[in-house]
């Protein structure tokens, strides 16, 4: 699907899902380079910003949340620079990129001061939207973690690893996605003057102020989430401890009393065997001898 949106002479192509054929008539009507477009093919680009004489292309990989797959995933937008031309190529949903689109197309007052400027200007306003949208994601992941947090630390039973790890995964997935933005932001600063003139310079400082404080934030909850990961094992171990205590001074205690049980159950002559009271003193003898025995863990503080 290709759509557009003009004001005066400058136009924003929007361009998703496109096939072969698309792009290879962008290629011929823009005279971009084969590379770009095999790039726009491709499934496996890394982020980065190519520079040519009369056009810069630059390739994002913004993180989403897939609510099918329940984890942090990398959606790619390809966009190329012109004077008075910004086409954008992608694949999938970037919600925040569409309702960005549509209030452009619908608001007359928003185009102009969107478009009323260059195309490093509109680059610019896109690249803080889509960045813009991450801060709900990070703080729904944040949430979770503070949510796992207060569980652990106020002794929650029940198992928490695999929320804990699918936790920690998209935590990894966001910060895999982020990590070559940091570089690819930081050089739209410096590349061609043309297109991204030194009066932007402040507005891709702002956006680059948005990428680390996102990434410090992963950096915090990386840590945060790997010592709840320890902490959760160290409770399911003094747990596993607890219960293995437990059952050896259940068996320790009872070793003894089916000692007893076992020799006066055998059918030979044992000393006050014919007693009649020989019950009562079995069953007395054990409960000393279970006394003593809880008395001598009490002391060891094994109880």
């Amino acid at each position: 699907m290709q759509r557009s949106i003009t004001f005066e002479k400058f136009t924003w192509i929007d361009v998703e899902d496109p096939d072969t054929d698309m792009l290879l008539s962008l290629k011929e009507k823009y005279d971009f380079h084969e590379l770009d477009i095999e790039d726009c093919l491709s499934e496996n680009q890394r982020s980065k910003v190519d520079e040519y004489d009369n056009y810069l292309f630059t390739i994002l990989h913004i993180p989403s949340f897939d609510k099918r797959r329940q984890r942090v995933i990398g959606e790619e937008i390809d966009i190329f620079i012109k004077s008075n031309l910004l086409i954008t190529v992608r694949w999938g949903g970037l919600k925040p990129l569409n309702d960005f689109y549509d209030r452009l197309g619908t608001d007359l007052t928003e185009r102009k001061r969107i478009m009323g400027h260059s195309s490093g200007f509109l680059l610019y306003e896109i690249i803080n939207c889509l960045f813009g949208s991450l801060f709900p994601l990070l703080d729904t992941i944040e949430a979770n973690v503070t949510t796992l947090e207060q569980d652990a630390f106020e002794g929650d039973q029940r198992d928490m690893l695999k929320e804990i790890l699918n936790t920690k995964k998209n935590i990894i997935g966001f910060r895999r996605v982020m990590a070559p933005l940091r570089i690819v932001i930081a050089q739209l600063e410096h590349k061609n003057k043309k297109f991204l003139p030194d009066s932007l310079e402040v507005y891709f400082d702002d956006v680059l102020d948005k990428v680390e404080k996102i990434w410090s934030n992963l950096e915090n909850l990386k840590e945060l989430i790997e010592s709840l990961q320890d902490t959760n094992e160290s409770i399911i171990s003094h747990t596993t401890n607890n219960v293995i205590k437990t059952l050896t001074i259940f068996s320790v205690v009872m070793l003894p009393l089916n000692l007893i049980a076992g020799m006066y159950g055998m059918n030979v002559n044992l000393p006050f065997s014919g007693h009649p009271l020989i019950f009562f003193f079995l069953v007395g003898g054990m409960a000393c001898v279970l006394l003593v025995m809880l008395i001598f863990f009490r002391v060891k503080r094994w109880l």
